[in-house]
């Protein structure tokens, strides 16, 4: 087994993991990251994010070419699905895409260690699996990332019981599939099986869809994924689901079992901190498991930093990234800080949801005066070219000051859009700013120019 001393070890090659290992090299830290996948990326590259963008796409096109094609003078023929080829089409991006972080680290000079890292003591590592090795660092950074959350009454069998990371894969489409939990992943892998041929129900214990987002945009979703085939029961609780012969059946807490081909669970997710050695060094979780740790990522152990999924907060790369880099900046003596009202959500189903800031409900409990603004996209001529008019944007705004509180999307690109909101409100701007800036025409953008231009009720098109 080999001996080798690091300044900094970063257990986890995910978004903030690798992130935060190519920024400490930068900063002139002897770097090591640690994984036991082979291909680097974490969950998110390999069967989170990436994946499930390249089936959305994917599954959009060919639906699109099913039932929009025609009606703008495209006449195609005979289409067909070959899931083989689509699978194989988003693998191959994934193996790109981690292949290409290889070479970043190898790049940044940050040495791999390919196995199970565990600390067996303060500043100790050690790694096990296709590497063995003992490593030693002033400082220790998790990024360990989360997995599903499993209930024990659902008969998990990732096949035809499984989580997301089945749901990438089935081998057929099935002819009804159930989704347990109406939430961001549910709805995108519902939306692509949906797409692909398959009756979804959407089964969610909330009485509303998304109740983290603004109960407006809540709503047009709603109706918007009805329309497009996608079927809910609000206010429903699963006891148990099995597999029974050739299928399934979800038992419910009330009414009939729902028979169906394929069950994906997608109840949230938890942390990954089992295993770590962290409970022998007596370093400080929450009761779900989430290392505590202070504003500068430092756990209740000197020297062990956490970041990302396992310390909790919004379940996002981007956020895992972001908090990454600001851990090893202050590590290096930098002022870091990351503006946790200012980070983007977006939900990828057709059309996309994203947001930003506070939402309406928000601000009436928290007694914060507000005006808003909206434009659907249907008054925007770009959105009418592209024969994509379901949404709307939403911008709120303080009713004295004007300064941006909260920015709502549901359109076309919204995930795209919603990046001038975040610009917007990390420089301070009002809603005024936002409406003096030229915006280019035609393009979706305009929606939010126009919103803008709604809060002070002096909107042109809409």
């Amino acid at each position: 087994m080999q001996e080798k001393e690091h300044d900094l070890v970063v257990i986890g090659g995910g978004p903030g993991g690798y992130v935060a290992a190519i920024r400490a090299a930068q900063l002139g830290m002897d770097v090591a990251c640690v994984d036991e996948n082979p291909a680097l990326g974490g969950t998110c590259l390999r069967v989170g994010c990436i994946p499930s963008k390249a089936l959305l796409e994917s599954s959009y096109r060919l639906h699109a070419a099913e039932h929009t094609f025609a009606s703008q003078g495209i006449q195609v023929g005979d289409i067909s699905l070959d899931l083989n080829k689509m699978l194989e089409h988003k693998d191959g991006i994934v193996k790109t895409l981690t292949g290409g972080i290889k070479s970043l680290l190898k790049k940044n000079k940050v040495a791999v260690y390919q196995g199970r890292g565990k600390l067996t003591g303060a500043n100790h590592v050690e790694v096990t699996g296709a590497t063995e090795a003992k490593l030693t660092a002033k400082n220790i950074l998790l990024a360990t990332g989360s997995t599903p959350t499993i209930f024990p009454s659902i008969e998990v069998d990732y096949d035809k019981i499984g989580t997301s990371t089945t749901a990438l894969s089935y081998p057929e489409v099935p002819k009804k599939l159930v989704v347990i939990g109406a939430g961001v992943i549910g709805l995108e892998l519902g939306s692509v099986w949906s797409r692909l041929g398959s009756e979804v129900i959407l089964l969610e214990a909330a009485d509303r869809l998304l109740p983290m987002v603004d109960a407006e945009i809540s709503r047009l979703a709603q109706r918007t994924f009805e329309k497009q085939g996608l079927k809910f029961q609000f206010g429903t609780f699963v006891e148990s689901a099995k597999v029974e012969g050739d299928g399934c059946v979800v038992y419910l807490k009330e009414g009939e079992p729902i028979t169906a081909d394929r069950v994906l669970l997608s109840v949230g997710r938890a942390p990954c901190t089992k295993n770590l050695g962290l409970e022998e060094l007596g370093v400080e979780l929450d009761n779900h498991g989430f290392v505590q740790v202070d504003p500068n990522y430092q756990s209740s152990l000197p020297g062990l930093y956490a970041i990302g999924d396992c310390i909790g907060g919004a379940m996002l790369a981007h956020k895992a990234s972001e908090e990454g880099i600001a851990c090893v900046e202050k590590i290096a003596g930098q002022h870091a800080e990351v503006h946790y009202d200012k980070i983007p959500s977006v939900i990828y189903t057709h059309p996309e949801i994203a947001w930003v800031g506070q939402t309406e409900e928000e601000l009436k409990e928290a007694g914060i005066a507000y005006r808003k603004g909206a434009c659907p996209f249907g008054a925007i001529g770009r959105a009418r070219s592209m024969g994509d008019i379901d949404g709307k944007v939403k911008i709120l705004a303080d009713e004295k000051t004007d300064r941006i509180l909260g920015v709502h999307i549901m359109g076309a690109n919204a995930g795209e859009l919603i990046a001038e909101a975040v610009a917007a409100m990390q420089f301070g701007a009002s809603s005024e700013d936002i409406a003096k800036t030229c915006h280019a025409h035609p393009t979706l953008a305009e929606a939010m120019l126009e919103a803008a231009l709604a809060v002070d009720k002096r909107a042109i098109h809409c």
